[in-house]
């Protein structure tokens, strides 16, 4: 299980104004990238390493 005690979610660049899907990510903590449904906070959070986020974000072509 991952700690994410301290974690400072924020909403993807990704995400439309408009109230619909949105997925926010929390790459501030130690050596986890963590991800959520942001319409379901308290649900399940993927955890990723560094590395693997950022190998996913360079293979969408974002930066």
């Amino acid at each position: 299980m991952v700690d994410l005690t301290g974690a400072r979610w924020r909403k993807s660049t990704r995400s439309g104004s408009n109230g619909g899907d949105c997925v926010e990510v929390a790459d501030n903590l130690a050596g986890v990238v963590a991800v959520r449904d942001s319409k379901d906070p308290a649900g399940p959070v993927l955890a990723f390493t560094p590395a693997a986020w950022a190998r996913f974000i360079r293979s969408t072509g974002r930066r």
